[in-house]
Parts: structure tokens; sequence; C-alpha cells
């Protein structure tokens, strides 16, 4: 934890569209956390977890000290604090099944290369069951985007894992995409990019597939900073890569981190002309896990409850609802059109394929969501 904290320091002291629409959005920002369990974001750690046999911790009465209280919402607090003091609010969180809320993945693989399709293409494929290094045939929403007017060279992605120019086709989406351990080649370099790249060609590649987030994610932060992108997706991997590997407490340390930087990203956002007031942040994940001692650890198709999900949501559009309770059941294969909505566009209508937005998420009384109401189409 002590050298995340160094390394912000850091890095952080150098320098189609829809006529009638009423979308406030400008800007907006996909945050992905992956493999993160909707019952830690609404729960906080899980006391069945917090041992050694179950949750591989060494020090259980530290890892208490630091994520346990007995009020559950005091608990989820102490995990995610940008969520539960900001986020919350002043925007939506969907995804609490114990309340009535769920958040589905619809692939039935319940893995990351089938859950980031359906998330960034809108619909499901079934040939798409591994997550092997082939080029994803179906369109997203981020080279859709690419191709209007206004956000030709004004979309990026940086993403922890490496498999990510495969599933976002980046030869043909024409999109920057930085990924696992690519150097930054956007030249020229800033001093900040010079450094992440020395710290990426001189850190312990703990696995080759897999970059470490605070260098996924200062990388991405200063992209938004030098390039001022109209979309930018930023997929972190830690959550994911410390459950299967049974460290409860590293799954922990790693949410906890990611919500620091999302905070970081929020308060970056509404310091920039262009952005402040302007910028929806959508988070979520590409899988849910399973539970019990055993089952939090993986996830797929044969592992119960792994489809179980959850999406949250700030921003102009996003009215202060809160966390949502007792809702109709989302799709994560309804965040692509969600995205293209929020920026003024209907996504579906050229992509049939796809699931339509989420119209529990933006407030809105004209635009894409209510012309598809206007017409009678879901």
């Amino acid at each position: 934890m002590k050298s995340i904290v160094a390394l912000c320091s850091i890095l952080l002291a150098f320098g189609g569209t829809l006529t009638g629409t009423a979308q406030k959005s400008e800007n907006v920002i996909l945050f992905t956390l992956d493999g993160l369990r909707w019952q830690e974001v609404f729960a906080g750690a899980d006391a069945a977890l917090l041992n050694k046999e179950a949750g591989g911790i060494d020090d259980v009465e530290a890892l208490r000290q630091e994520f346990w209280a007995d009020d559950v919402n005091d608990r989820r607090r102490l995990l995610l604090p940008f969520f539960w003091d900001v986020l919350v609010p002043s925007g939506q969180l969907f995804g609490n099944t114990w309340r009535g809320s769920e958040v589905h993945v619809t692939n039935g693989h319940n893995f990351s290369y089938p859950g980031y399709n359906e998330l960034l293409s809108g619909f499901p494929d079934n040939r798409i069951d591994s997550n092997a290094k082939i080029f994803n045939q179906n369109p997203n929403v981020l080279e859709w985007l690419a191709r209007k007017p206004d956000f030709n060279n004004r979309i990026g992605a940086f993403t922890a894992w490496d498999v990510f120019p495969f599933i976002l086709n980046e030869p043909r989406a024409r999109i920057m995409v930085n990924s696992g351990w690519e150097p930054l080649e956007d030249l020229p370099l800033t001093p900040r990019q010079e450094l992440i790249n020395q710290l990426m060609s001189s850190s312990l590649h703990e696995s080759e597939g897999v970059r470490s987030d605070e260098l996924t994610f200062f990388a991405a932060l200063e992209y938004l900073q030098k390039a001022r992108p109209r979309v930018l997706f930023i997929s972190l991997d830690g959550t994911d890569t410390s459950a299967h590997s049974g460290r409860y407490d590293n799954y922990l340390r790693s949410a906890r981190i990611s919500d620091e930087y999302l905070k970081l990203l929020w308060e970056q956002l509404q310091s920039m002309d262009g952005y402040a007031g302007k910028t929806t942040l959508l988070i979520t994940t590409d899988h849910g896990r399973g539970g019990g001692p055993d089952g939090w650890r993986g996830h797929g198709e044969d592992v119960a409850e792994s489809e179980l999900m959850w999406i949250g949501a700030i921003g102009p559009n996003i009215a202060p609802l809160g966390e949502r309770t007792n809702t109709a059941t989302l799709a994560q294969s309804q965040i692509a059109a969600t995205i293209a909505a929020l920026l003024g566009f209907d996504y579906q209508a050229e992509v049939p394929d796809a699931s339509g937005a989420i119209e529990q998420i933006i407030e809105t009384n004209s635009g894409p969501l209510a012309s598809r109401r206007a017409s009678g189409r879901q």
C-alpha cells in the first residue's frame, strides 16, 4: 500500500445525432473493475472470508481493523468511500440483489472476453467462448462513436489486460488502445509519460499479460489531460487477479485502491474546463463471482451467481437517486447503448442486435430515450 501511495505522489507531482436531444453530457468515462463482486460493493468485507482457510489471510486481525465494521453501511464505506460518499448520493448504483436490484451478464459464460464483448458491443456472442487473442468481429460502441465527426481521434482505452486490443479489434477500430505492458507511444511524450514507460520497463512483471493497475490508471490520467478525449475507457484488473490467487486481503485492498483512483479521476475532471459539469462516469465490471469459501475465487458458467454484476453512474444526465432498489432487471448488454445515449446518439438504431440504453439511469424527457418511447420501440 505504501508503494502505491508513493507512486501516486510521484506521478501527481508531474505536471447518428438525434434531434431534440436534451443530453448535457459532452464526455463519457467508462471505468471497469474486473471481477469485483456486487456483494462487496454493497456490503463491504465478507465475514465468511476474513480468515486463513477461505480468504488466504495471514494477519486476520489487521485486516479486520482495516475493513470491518458491524454496521453494513459503515463497512461498505470502509471499502469504497468514493462510491458511498460521492457516487451514490450524487448518482445512481444498481445491482444490490438483496434489495431487489439485479444486473445480469447475459452471455452465459461469465468470464472476461465474452463479458467485455457484451458490454462494449451491446450484445452477447456465443462464438466468443474463450479469452484467446482473436480479433473480435463484432462492432463496439467506441469505434462506432469514433466515426462521428466530433469524436474522431478523441477516444482512448487504457487497460491492464493485454487482450483488449483484440476485444476492441484495434486495427479495425482505429482508436487509441494501450494495454498490458505496452509502452506509451503518444509522441512527444510528457515527462509523466516518460516516467511511466521507465517504471513499466523496470517493474517486476508478475504477469506478462496484466499490467499493474497503478501504471494503467496514471497512464490514462495523463492521456486525459494531454489528449482531452471525449470518451475514455479505463479497465483495471487487480481485483480479479487477487481473487483468482485466493488472497482476499489483496482483493479488498485492490478494490479500495481502485476507489481511490476513481476519486482522483473525478476530482481531476471537475478541475478541467470542458469536463467539469459535462462528463458522465460509468463504473461497472465484466462479470460477478461465486460465493462461499471457494466460490468467491472463481467465475464462469458453472459458478453460481457469477452472472450477477453491478453498474454505477454519476454525471450531468444522472438523476441523484442514490442506491436503486426494487428495479427492473438490467443487462450488461445495455451499457453500450447507454454510453451512446448519454452523448446524444441512438446506438441501437444502427446496431440492431444491441440492447437498448438503460432508461432508469438517464434523466431526460427528450432525445434518444424519449424518441424511442414515442415510437413505441424499446
